[in-house]
C-alpha cells in the first residue's frame, strides 16, 4: 500500500464529498422554494435568473409585476443569497459567551457532513492507476460499525443547538434550544429501535453489508420487510433535522427564531447549511437502509461494465435521495407546525411503543417462522402494525373531536 492509497484517494473522495454537500445546498434550496412556490399558488423565486442577467447586459427592459419572468427564472436566487449574507453585519449580542457563541453553529455543521461519510453511494469499482490494479469503494470510509457511527455522530448535533441558545443569552433562544434538547432525545429513541429490526435482518452494522443483503431487485429492499421501522424512522428524521411540522426549536410564530433568534450573517448560514446537509444525510441513510442503497429496482446484467455499474449506482442513490428531499418539502408545503404536547405524545405514547412492538415481532419471526416464510411473514407483520397504529389514531382522533364538541 502506498501514499496514493492512503492519502491521495481518500483526500479526493473527502473533497469531492465536501464539496458536492456544500454545493448541493442551495440547489436545493432553489428547489425547495419553487416547489413550496407552487404549492401554495405563487411563482416562488423567478426574477434573478439566467434571463435577467442577459436582459440586463443587453439593456433590455426586465418586465415588472407579479409574475415577471412566469414559470423560469430565478436560477441565481440563492447565490445572491449567499453574497447578502456574506455582506452582512456579523452581529454578536453583548452579554453573549463569545466563545462558545461561535463555536455552536460549526458543532452543528460538522456532525452533518462526518455522517455522510460513511454512506455508500456506489459499488467497489476496479481501475488501473500508477501502474497498479486498484480498488475503489464509492464512500469516504466502509465502517463495520457504520450504524453505530451514524446514531453517535448525530446526536452530537444536538449539542450545537443547546449551546446557541444558552450562549445568545436570550429567553427565545434558550427556549428553543430546551425544546430541541427534549425533542432530539424522544425521537432519537424511536430512531434507533426502528433500526434494531434492519440489524436483526442483516445481521452487521457494516453499511455495505445493508446494501448486498438488498440486491437482485425492489423485492429484497428492507421497506418491504419493515414497513414500520421505515415509517417510524422517517418520521424520527423529521424531528431530527428539525423540519415542519417538528420545527419546534424555531417556532418562528412563537420564539422568533428560536435557538438562532440572535445569530445574523455566515453564522446564521452555516445553521442552514448544516440543516439541509443533515436532510441530505439522513435521505442517503434511509435509502442506504430501506430502499436498497445504490442498487437499482431492477438488477443489471451481469455483463454491466465496471464503469456503467458505477454510474447506475450514482445515478440510482441521487434519485431515491431527491425522492426523499421533495417529501420533506412536500410535508413543509402541507402540514402546520405541532404543539409540543402533540409533539411529545406522538414520541412516547405512539411512536416508541410500536417501535418496540416492531422489534418484538421482528424477533419472534426470525426465532419462530422457516427462513423460507421469513420475508412475508415480516411483510404481514409489519402491515398489521401499521393498519392497527392508523386505526388506534382515528379512534384517539374521534374521542377528540367528540370531547371538543
Amino acid at each position: 500500500m502506498d501514499w496514493i492509497d492512503t492519502l491521495l484517494i481518500p483526500g479526493v473522495k473527502v473533497a469531492i464529498v465536501f464539496l458536492s454537500l456544500v454545493l448541493s445546498v442551495p440547489v436545493l434550496v432553489l428547489i425547495e422554494r419553487k416547489f413550496i412556490g407552487r404549492i401554495q399558488q405563487r411563482p416562488g423565486p423567478n426574477r434573478v435568473g439566467l434571463k435577467a442577467v442577459v436582459n440586463t447586459i443587453l439593456r433590455r427592459e426586465n418586465p415588472a409585476g407579479k409574475a415577471a419572468h412566469g414559470n423560469w427564472g430565478g436560477e441565481l436566487q440563492t447565490i445572491t443569497d449567499g453574497i447578502k449574507l456574506i455582506l452582512k453585519e456579523d452581529f454578536i449580542p453583548e452579554k453573549a459567551a463569545r466563545g462558545i457563541f461561535i463555536l455552536a453553529p460549526v458543532l452543528v455543521a460538522i456532525p452533518a457532513f462526518l455522517t455522510f461519510c460513511i454512506v455508500p453511494f456506489g459499488p467497489v469499482v476496479e481501475f488501473e492507476f500508477a501502474g497498479k490494479v486498484r480498488e475503489i469503494s464509492l464512500s469516504v470510509t466502509d465502517l463495520e460499525s457504520g450504524i453505530l457511527f451514524y446514531l453517535a455522530i448525530s446526536s452530537i448535533g444536538v449539542y450545537g443547538i443547546v449551546l446557541a441558545g444558552w450562549a445568545s443569552n436570550s429567553k427565545y433562544a434558550l427556549l428553543g434550544s430546551i425544546r430541541a434538547t427534549a425533542q432530539l432525545i424522544s425521537y432519537e429513541i424511536t430512531l434507533g429501535l426502528s433500526l434494531i429490526g434492519v440489524l436483526l435482518i442483516v445481521g452487521s452494522f457494516n453499511m455495505r453489508e445493508i446494501i448486498a443483503a438488498q440486491d437482485g431487485g425492489f423485492w429484497n429492499w428492507i421497506v418491504l420487510r419493515q414497513p414500520m421501522a421505515c415509517l417510524m424512522f422517517l418520521v424520527a428524521g423529521f424531528a431530527e433535522t428539525n423540519r415542519l411540522p417538528f420545527d419546534l426549536p424555531e417556532g418562528e410564530t412563537e420564539l422568533g427564531a428560536g435557538y438562532h433568534t440572535e445569530y445574523s450573517s455566515m453564522k446564521w448560514a452555516v445553521f442552514m447549511m448544516g440543516e439541509y446537509v443533515n436532510i441530505v444525510t439522513f435521505s442517503g441513510v434511509m435509502t442506504t437502509l430501506f430502499l436498497g442503497g445504490f442498487h437499482g429496482p431492477i438488477p443489471l446484467a451481469l455483463s454491466a461494465s465496471p464503469i456503467f455499474v458505477a454510474l447506475s449506482g450514482l445515478f440510482w442513490f441521487s434519485v431515491k435521495v431527491l425522492a426523499i428531499f421533495f417529501f420533506f418539502v412536500w410535508v413543509r408545503g402541507t402540514l402546520p407546525r405541532l404543539r409540543y404536547d402533540q409533539l411529545m405524545n406522538l414520541g412516547w405514547k405512539y411512536m416508541f411503543p410500536l417501535a418496540v412492538m416492531n422489534v418484538v415481532a421482528t424477533a419472534f419471526i426470525l426465532a419462530f417462522i422457516p427462513e423460507k416464510a421469513t420475508g412475508v411473514s415480516l411483510f404481514f407483520a409489519g402491515m398489521v402494525l401499521l393498519i392497527g397504529a392508523d386505526v388506534f389514531a382515528n379512534a384517539a382522533k374521534r374521542r377528540t373531536l367528540a370531547h371538543v364538541a
